[in-house]
């Protein structure tokens, strides 16, 4: 435990020499490092996707030294400091998980995430509702499914997984519908229908549609690169392909794959 508090401290020192000495971060805002902020929590997700342990482990310090910053700066502001953030996340720790501190017992993840989302409402006064606690900034289908995750913590959810296909079907049905009466605007909300209940469907069956989808398109640029790379060793443009001749590399990219 000393080696890793001291590993801390040492940051902690290294940060308030960086901003009472760098020109760059002396001037540095919490609004400056926001963008900052949200592009170093991408990199940490490209790591952990591809399954990048040492690209992880650095992520972690970027993204460390980003929360460390903020803490610094609101020290300066007299609003708070390190000491106050990470009592307040102990704090928060151990109201949230009565099960490990307290008398509560649970047999399962489920009632751990139940009683999780109940607690959360009984924390602060002005915050009542489940849904208060979804940014709205957070991209669409991230939001979806937290919002889905956090209303299923109170109860609000299918009785069997299996009954969301029936919704699958009756919003492609809808869609279909829209689609044939040429009806753009219809179209376009009962498109996010059918994304909605997909959306359900992962996270019913266990899946993180985040992570599925980004993994998709991982592998549709790379099956794509190796076609435009093969297309253009034979002194070749793409236009001057037809669909079926880009099939035969899109197969071959995908037998390399196995």
């Amino acid at each position: 435990m000393k080696k890793k508090l001291d590993a801390f401290a040492e940051l902690l020192h290294i940060m308030d020499e960086l901003r009472e000495k760098c020109p760059w971060d002396k001037v540095q805002t919490i609004e400056t490092l926001r963008t900052l902020s949200i592009e170093e929590v991408y990199e940490l997700s490209d790591a952990i996707i591809n399954n990048d342990l040492e690209g992880v482990k650095e992520e972690i310090g970027d993204l460390m030294l980003h929360l460390v910053f903020y803490a610094k700066i609101g020290s300066e502001k007299g609003a708070f400091d390190i000491t106050d953030v990470l009592k307040e996340i102990s704090k928060k720790l151990i109201f949230r998980h009565p099960h490990v501190f307290g008398e509560t017992k649970v047999e399962s993840k489920e009632q751990v995430l139940q009683n999780w989302e109940e607690l959360k409402l009984k924390e602060k006064e002005g915050i009542k509702t489940v849904l208060s606690g979804v940014p709205t900034s957070l991209p669409a289908l991230i939001k979806a499914f937290r919002i889905q995750d956090k209303v299923s913590g109170v109860g609000f959810d299918w009785d069997y997984k299996e009954q969301i296909w029936e919704k699958v079907s009756e919003e492609i049905n809808e869609f279909k519908a829209e689609v044939n009466k040429n009806d753009t605007e219809k179209m376009e909300k009962e498109f996010g229908d059918i994304l909605f209940a997909l959306i359900n469907v992962a996270r019913l069956y266990g899946i993180n549609p985040e992570d599925a989808l980004e993994k998709t398109n991982q592998k549709f640029i790379k099956r794509f690169n190796y076609l435009e790379s093969k297309t253009i060793k034979q002194g070749k443009s793409l236009h001057d392909l037809n669909l079926s001749q880009m099939d035969v590399y899109w197969e071959e990219a995908k037998k390399l794959e196995k």
